[in-house]
């Protein structure tokens, strides 16, 4: 095992092309149920969706269409009612299939005169050059206007509209696609208790997080019949793929991938990074091609997915052994994202960064510890950087974590590790992990609220300094 590791870091830091000894690892220890694998691959189906753009303003679209459709008539007025994670994710970002607009404002009149509530995240995937035009129209006349919900969840949006006879509403909360309620003229008329996991209109089971652990991810990998998940595995290398090449190949956003291809090597680390960069570039600037997402997040599944990717395909790894790979850094980044929720003021490409470096940790043939030591060596880097809303500047932070990803998972195959009681880093990756959950969900909250106040100017910053 360290003679592989070895001639891989020599060869890697060359930018040679070697073939890895993918998968070749040491037994986990650990039988899994097959209650505990069908929950697993239950909660792979349902977190990787598609969607477009920018998951916080499509699902302002989505809530749009879905009560534009309740309403049955083209509303005379608009309100969307949002959480600051909301607000803070939209500002900054162009609406996809939107040509070039931005804000909440056209998210949801887009969602009303071109959207396809049936599709969900991909709602507006169909809007033409006249809908286009009719979003301009309407959102320059004051159609829609925009107010922030107090002591909400920190994923909320309540989408109303009125005629002069009729008013509708719908509200999502949690999750991207989870309406919580749809009212009709003052009465209700869908009422859903929360669940664990996502929800849509569909009926059937959904996954516990509350039931993952790595030792089970990890066990999973290793023992699916990738027939069972091998169909949501294909479309995300290949959206996920696509949107990367289309970062690359054209200027996007700040041009962060290119920018590393251009300036740095053709190293695989340095594709890693710039692949995964890519990807948000496009993304963020509102290319509408669809993402297939990880924890409600474009980013994030594009974090997930090309890191592994690349890894796989200069090790000249079989597709099942890239599947297998990509089993460990989905459910790596949903179980640690699962603990922070789904909006906070920790950037989401961390959690997926450390499940990008898990699952090549995985694929070099790493064994439970060092799979676990690229989890906490990726943390103990990076796991301070702040979330101050969707824009192209995610890129970078994606290309930086992703960067720290790789560092530790070499540290971790080398026998290095950030030790217990240095700093929030447990002796034990769970706790560390339960750790940074605690840390992102609770003691960031004011964060999240000041950086909130800073990007809508409700804070003096001069005054206070």
């Amino acid at each position: 095992m360290i003679f592989w590791q070895t001639v891989l870091g020599l060869a890697i830091g060359f930018g040679q092309t070697v073939s890895g000894p993918a998968c070749c690892r040491k037994g986990n220890d650990m039988q899994l149920t097959k209650e505990l694998s069908d929950n697993y691959t239950t909660i792979l189906k349902e977190e990787l969706v598609a969607a477009m753009g920018c998951t916080e303003p499509i699902a302002i679209a989505y809530a749009a269409a879905k009560a534009y459709k309740e309403l049955g008539e083209m509303p005379e007025h608009i309100r969307i009612t949002c959480s600051g994670n909301i607000i803070k994710n939209v500002k900054g970002v162009t609406v996809p299939n939107s040509g070039g607009q931005k804000g909440i404002e056209t998210a949801a009149v887009l969602g009303v005169v071109g959207g396809n509530a049936e599709k969900m995240l991909e709602v507006i995937a169909e809007a033409d050059d006249e809908a286009r035009e009719k979003t301009r129209e309407l959102v320059k006349a004051g159609i829609c206007d925009v107010a922030l919900a107090e002591n909400v969840p920190n994923l909320y949006i309540k989408a109303e509209m009125w005629t002069n006879d009729h008013k509708a509403s719908v509200t999502i909360e949690e999750h991207h696609t989870d309406i919580t309620e749809i009212e009709k003229d003052g009465q209700t008329v869908y009422f859903a208790e929360k669940t664990i996991g996502p929800k849509d209109d569909s009926e059937g089971p959904k996954g516990d997080r509350t039931k993952m652990t790595l030792r089970g991810i990890i066990e999973y990998a290793d023992t699916v019949n990738l027939s069972e998940v091998e169909e949501v595995l294909e479309r995300q290398v290949s959206c996920n793929t696509a949107i990367s090449q289309e970062g690359l190949d054209n200027p996007w956003g700040a041009r962060v991938g290119k920018t590393m291809l251009e300036n740095w090597s053709d190293d695989v680390k340095c594709v890693a990074c710039a692949r995964a960069a890519a990807g948000s570039d496009a993304r963020m600037s509102g290319c509408p091609m669809p993402v297939i997402i990880n924890s409600g997040s474009g980013n994030q599944g594009i974090t997930v997915t090309m890191p592994v990717v690349t890894y796989a395909e200069r090790w000249h790894l079989s597709k099942e052994k890239m599947y297998r790979c990509l089993l460990v850094s989905n459910l790596v980044s949903i179980y640690i994202k699962h603990y922070i929720g789904s909006l906070s003021a920790f950037c989401g490409a961390v959690s997926a960064a450390c499940g990008a470096g898990a699952g090549i940790t995985y694929m070099s043939g790493g064994s439970y510890e060092q799979i676990g030591g690229t989890i906490t060596n990726t943390l103990g880097n990076v796991g301070g950087i702040v979330c101050d809303g969707a824009k192209p500047s995610c890129a970078a932070k994606i290309a930086s974590s992703v960067h720290a990803a790789l560092l530790a998972h070499y540290m971790s195959t080398s026998q290095k590790e950030f030790l217990g009681g240095e700093g929030f880093v447990e002796s034990d990756v769970e706790k560390t992990i339960k750790n940074m959950g605690y840390i992102g969900k609770v003691g960031m909250k004011e964060t999240d609220k000041e950086i909130l106040n800073v990007m809508i100017d409700k804070v003096d910053v001069d005054s206070c300094l």
